[in-house]
């Protein structure tokens, strides 16, 4: 507009500052710096408070283990085994490299593909995320333990005559938790089967020749009974 100068660049980027104090801190600092310091101290107590509970809390008879290795004892298919692990070994890696049982494979290592699928306590478990001391004291079936007489088990020759496996790598873990399922359920449906395996992974897709190799197994178990 006439007689309306524009303001100078050098107005449009001025700010209001926060108010200084004598020591040359600025207002907004100090609260900045006050409010971090009692987070910080907050935390702290918080920690302190949280160890001392967790150590009042630990009873008195648990065994620790560690750092260096240790002998224990694994029930395994049935037998006593005195094995010296870390206790950071997993029971995958107990079983394969101190048993020499390399039936139970190690594919992901991290608990999403299942192959290494072994029976603990009838439940079928990840052997590569349980800790081989935290199997003392608990039955250990793998794929080597389920045969009789060093005969295959049915659901092992049923899963022969159904061709249901390519690669095999996945197929210990399958037959592990099948075998868990007609331990449980003899007479299973497709459905149940599904889901039996659902956390197992097999890159090949063979999952509908497990699923009916599964059946088979169930109605020849059922028919020996």
């Amino acid at each position: 507009m006439p007689g309306h100068e524009p303001p100078h660049k050098e107005e449009l980027t001025q700010r209001p500052r926060a108010a200084a104090t004598p020591g040359g801190i600025t207002r907004r600092g100090f609260l900045k710096g006050a409010g971090v310091t009692a987070a910080g101290t907050a935390l702290l107590e918080g920690v302190q408070v949280f160890s001392r509970e967790a150590a009042a809390a630990t009873p008195e008879n648990v065994k620790e283990y560690g750092p260096e290795p240790v002998t224990v004892a694994l029930l395994v298919n049935g037998k006593e085994h005195a094995v010296e692990v870390e206790p950071r070994t997993t029971l995958a890696e107990a079983l394969r490299i101190q048993l020499n049982m390399t039936g139970t494979k190690i594919s992901c290592d991290r608990g999403s593909c299942s192959s290494c699928t072994v029976l603990l306590d009838k439940t079928p478990v990840n052997s590569c995320m349980t800790l081989a001391i935290d199997a003392i004291g608990h039955h250990v079936t793998t794929i080597e333990g389920i045969t009789e007489d060093e005969r295959m088990h049915p659901l092992q020759a049923a899963f022969v005559r159904h061709d249901a496996m390519q690669c095999g790598f996945c197929t210990p873990g399958m037959v592990m938790s099948c075998a868990a399922l007609l331990e449980r359920n003899p007479h299973p449906t497709e459905d149940d089967v599904r889901h039996a395996v659902s956390g197992n992974l097999c890159r090949c897709g063979t999952y509908p020749k497990v699923f009916a190799a599964t059946l088979d197994a169930a109605g020849q178990m059922a028919s020996k009974v």
